[in-house]
């Protein structure tokens, strides 16, 4: 190896380091200050625990409801994660497989979908989620009733986890399953396989390196998504774990020695869940981007 090439070897290494530094440091301050008191925190926020205080987690837990929570965040994240992968997979495949002017109409609706921002369809959403009532409304000549769904609960939250995932879901699953030979599936349906068995049997299982990716995509905006379930969720026992770290933020004062605390046990989970399948999430993040 030249000289050259060393150089430029040890300074990728160095500028590799020097972003990771970027991106742990504000972890690590987290964590430092996880274990100070208000004053400490408020008054070197950078500096080493002196003393170090174990009081904040217990505490967190308790005014969190932590493991409630924690359910919570679990099942939703689980189910709407589950539904979306289940539903995007078999609709993409639908809309390359049959090729028709409607097909082609609904992957650009869903391509366009992906451009529109939340925040222009939520305060509509939420009226039509949380009504119980008929709401009428006139177009032209024509007067059209829509019936209040009343779904402000986890299983409105995970309806619209869908509606919002499943768009760039297709997306991904639309481009990987160009790559999947028609054959297979041909093959497949002269053995006398259904359209349902042939997704199931042989289309399925070649795309669980998108599946990987779409799956990580979608843990990790969930998890920590915070405006939706704040506008969906009403009642306290269903709040989320990201949701119940705005009980130790108020109008006038902050408790930053708990709230650290809460913030840490909420990233928690997460990290566990990539330590534990480090592996296949980069092989199903590498395939995904290589297909």
């Amino acid at each position: 190896m030249t000289g050259e090439n060393k150089f430029f070897k040890y300074l990728k290494i160095g500028i590799g380091f020097f972003v990771a530094l970027l991106f742990l440091m504000p972890i690590f301050i987290l964590v430092m200050d996880s274990f100070k008191n208000q004053k400490g925190i408020l008054t070197d926020v950078l500096g080493w625990p002196n003393p170090f205080i174990f009081d904040n987690y217990p505490k967190a837990i308790e005014k969190m409801n932590f493991f409630n929570s924690l359910w919570n965040s679990v099942w939703i994240t689980v189910v709407s994660t589950g539904l979306i992968v289940l539903f995007a997979s078999m609709a993409a495949w639908v809309l390359v497989r049959y090729k028709t002017k409607m097909s082609k109409f609904m992957f650009i609706l869903f391509s366009v979908a992906l451009l529109i921002p939340f925040q222009c369809v939520m305060l509509p959403l939420m009226s039509v989620m949380g009504s119980r009532e008929v709401m009428s409304f006139t177009l032209g000549e024509y007067t059209i009733s829509l019936n209040g769904l009343n779904i402000l609960n986890p299983g409105g939250l995970v309806f619209a986890y869908i509606g919002f995932g499943s768009s760039m879901a297709i997306m991904l699953y639309h481009g990987f399953i160009k790559s999947v030979p028609e054959e297979l599936e041909e093959a497949a349906m002269i053995d006398g396989c259904s359209m349902f068995k042939t997704f199931w049997k042989i289309v399925f299982p070649l795309l669980s390196p998108i599946t990987t990716t779409v799956a990580i995509l979608q843990i990790m905006w969930i998890w920590n998504d915070y405006l939706l379930p704040s506008l969906v969720l009403k009642n306290q026992s269903w709040y989320t774990l990201p949701l119940q770290t705005s009980k130790f933020f108020s109008t006038f004062t902050s408790s930053w020695d708990v709230a650290t605390a809460a913030l840490i046990l909420t990233m928690l989970p997460v990290i566990i869940f990539y330590i534990v399948a480090q592996k296949k999430i980069i092989k199903g993040v590498v395939d995904g981007a290589i297909k």
